[in-house]
């Protein structure tokens, strides 16, 4: 590709490009850069949409389940025809995706997340998204990505109110740091308990995806060592320290990847 070619393929990102710490080479950074998504549901569609009209060169979007009514109020990338298509999740996307930026490659992914895939699905990536709505899920990613070194932004939403946090795997604390107790089925509220507004999964999906841009443009001194709460119907942003606990943690201490080894166990990610 000759210079003139280049730059008139970097043209969309104009207004992008002249914002601090971006430039051609952040540009030409994110166009290098592979992030794997796991999970298109509400998150998962807002994190994909804006990584992909940012220009990052290939994403990959991980998801089992078919479009249904009720995630239209929320998962912004699907619409009617989409559900009377019977399309899956990671294809319906993957086609909304190439027509908004046809310079990334979007690899979609039809299947559950799981200990004996998720290796592989990740392995290629600079950066892991976590767009799920289970904790077993979320372990199983942590644990992945800290063996292999591969930074990951948790996100979680319900209700009005989301948090997330950028994982570098042994440079801050892990999720397992953040929660080393896994939660008891039908302890936590779902969406399918309280609801979820969809303002709320816009939110804290655009914080995620700032966090990771910082990540891969290298801008250390401005990316957050917080847990990030949002609730947006209080108008409300907080920001949590995260320290790792004194007696250590399993995974990025000791090496044990509990979720990781439980080959025989069900995930799904949506």
């Amino acid at each position: 590709m000759n210079e003139d070619n280049h730059i008139d393929g970097l043209s969309r990102y104009a207004k992008q490009m002249l914002l601090k710490g971006f430039g051609k080479a952040g540009q030409e950074r994110l166009v290098s850069s592979h992030v794997a998504v796991i999970g298109c549901g509400g998150l998962g569609t807002v994190i994909s949409n804006h990584f992909v009209r940012a220009g990052i060169g290939c994403i990959t979007i991980v998801d089992r389940d078919y479009i249904e009514l009720d995630n239209l109020q929320r998962q912004m990338l699907f619409d009617e025809d989409d559900i009377s298509g019977g399309l899956p999740k990671a294809i319906a996307a993957a086609r909304k995706l190439g027509r908004v930026n046809s310079q990334v490659t979007v690899i979609p992914v039809v299947t559950d997340i799981n200990p004996r895939n998720i290796e592989e699905v990740i392995g290629n990536a600079d950066l892991v998204m976590d767009g799920t709505d289970n904790f077993e899920t979320r372990y199983l990613i942590n644990d992945a990505c800290v063996k292999h070194h591969i930074p990951w932004v948790y996100t979680g939403v319900i209700s009005s109110r989301g948090m997330t946090m950028l994982i570098v795997p042994h440079h801050t604390p892990c999720f397992r740091c953040l929660m080393d107790k896994r939660p008891g089925p039908g302890s936590m509220p779902t969406s399918d308990t309280v609801g979820v507004l969809s303002t709320a999964v816009d939110a804290i999906g655009s914080f995620a995806v700032t966090e990771g841009l910082k990540w891969i443009l290298r801008r250390d001194n401005e990316m957050q060592s917080y847990l990030v709460s949002v609730d947006v119907w209080r108008s409300e942003l907080t920001k949590f320290e995260m320290k790792k606990a004194s007696r250590g943690c399993p995974v990025c201490d000791e090496g044990i990847y509990d979720s990781l080894d439980a080959r025989e166990e069900t995930y799904s990610a949506r």
